[in-house]
């Protein structure tokens, strides 16, 4: 079972960027398909970006698209969501999620097919 930490979320403004983390433990990050989801106040929880378990194919959602980029170091079993040319309608708490992976190049949009998720960190976007 694996235990996943994000961090590195704050408040920036319109047009910065940040670099969220996601520190595992308990088991290895290559084992797994990952994403990351977010959830902004009132709202439900939504898909942002996935990485395949080999790490090989990558999925985001529409609205970050060519701003935002997962990746993951195997060897700090760290996941990272980098996020560029931010809005403020990406203010939302992103949590990082692991799943066994259903297959080498499968990519999970649907925060369903997800089996551990982290506690979340905040993003504030200021205008």
């Amino acid at each position: 079972q694996v235990q996943l930490v994000e961090s590195g979320g704050g408040l920036v403004e319109a047009g910065g960027s940040l670099r969220l983390s996601c520190s595992a433990s308990g088991s290895t990050l290559s084992s797994y398909a990952m994403g990351w989801f977010r959830q902004a106040p009132g709202k439900e929880r939504v898909f942002v970006a996935a990485l395949s378990w080999n790490g090989g194919v990558t999925h985001y959602g529409d609205s970050v698209e060519g701003r935002f980029t997962i990746s993951r170091d195997n060897a700090k079993n760290t996941l990272y969501l980098d996020m560029n040319s931010l809005k403020p309608e990406d203010t939302a708490v992103y949590y990082c999620a692991a799943a066994l992976p259903p297959g080498t190049m499968v990519v999970i949009a649907t925060d369903r097919g997800y089996d551990y998720w982290g506690q979340g960190t905040q993003v504030t976007v200021s205008s």
